[in-house]
């Protein structure tokens, strides 16, 4: 456990730990004041970030470290001046702790193959373990143990998220359903979906794929939606993906088809009448801003586990 890239890297029972202490954090969280005291995170940022800078950079002051935000794109390593096994081998002398997010998921491997200081994948183009470990904690909070619960996910299904929640909600004992277009183009990646049911098999329970919404909402105790278009998606698509993912739209049919005791996800940002209604995301259901407040104590929890095992591991 020196890095967090995927959360395939860990196991169930660190995942499990680490949801502890995260709910141990936001429980009492003056008893971690001085937790990261004397320490500094790097925050690379190649893509744009409301959440993520917020809540590791808050993070880390209310734990008494320090946290540095890094513009790639007014960098030497956003301008490929500066190789990124050098980035890495410079900032390891530096800093204890590294988040980054990026583009590529093979570049944030190759920080991690050159740094000696931890480093936290905070989004690439395929995985997003932070915001993952953020919704299991409020799973958590809204429905106790997570064994044996199922999570419903709609909408553009090749993504981050999706891929991050098919493996954490597998790992952690959940069965889970993606309702998603037919095809390669808009279906998880195959590779994922392995990983994940693989999990789900060791754990008694179902990863399944299909393009019938209806069925995948089907007794669903989550019900999580992503934007219909992400950063990297040109704005003249919307009209196109529009159409292609309505029939994935959460609205209060789909909600219905999951059942009142069901809770409503999304990790935002969100837009209203894509792929969720105002009345499901407003509504009594959606827990959308205490999962986004959860990111802080996750990726805090996160953070003392990398440091905790680096510090045993340099002793």
């Amino acid at each position: 456990m020196r890095h967090l890239l995927t959360l395939d890297d860990w196991t169930p029972d660190l995942i499990e730990a680490t949801l502890e202490l995260a709910a141990d954090i936001k429980r009492a969280p003056d008893q971690y004041a001085n937790a990261m005291q004397r320490r500094t995170l790097l925050m690379i940022f190649e893509k744009p970030s409301l959440r993520t800078r917020l809540s590791f950079e808050t993070g880390m002051t209310r734990m008494g470290g320090h946290a540095i935000y890094y513009d790639t794109s007014t960098s030497p390593m956003g301008a490929g001046k500066e190789t990124l096994h050098d980035t890495a081998k410079t900032f390891s002398r530096y800093v204890d702790i590294v988040m980054a997010r990026l583009f590529k998921h093979s570049d944030i491997e190759e920080l991690a193959q050159h740094a000696s200081v931890p480093i936290i994948n905070a989004l690439t183009d395929l995985a997003h373990p932070c915001q993952i470990l953020a919704d299991l904690l409020t799973i958590r909070e809204k429905k106790g143990d997570l064994r044996g619960l199922k999570l419903a996910y709609f909408g553009d299904s090749n993504n981050n998220v999706t891929h991050s929640l098919m493996i954490g909600c597998s790992m952690a004992g959940m069965n889970v359903a993606v309702g998603c277009p037919a095809g390669a183009e808009y279906a998880p990646q195959p590779e994922v979906v392995e990983i994940a049911q693989r999990w789900a098999k060791a754990a008694g329970t179902e990863v399944t794929v299909t393009s019938d919404a209806e069925e995948a909402a089907q007794a669903a105790d989550v019900v999580y939606t992503d934007s219909w278009m992400s950063y990297h998606i040109p704005k003249d698509q919307l009209q196109e993906r529009v159409e292609l993912f309505t029939p994935y739209q959460v609205n209060e049919a789909l909600m219905a088809a999951a059942g009142p005791e069901a809770i409503f996800m999304n990790c935002l940002p969100a837009m209203r009448g894509y792929e969720q209604t105002a009345g499901v995301i407003d509504g009594p259901q959606s827990v959308v801003f205490d999962q986004a407040e959860n990111r802080l104590h996750a990726q805090n929890a996160v953070m003392l586990k990398l440091i905790e095992a680096a510090t045993n591991q340099s002793a």
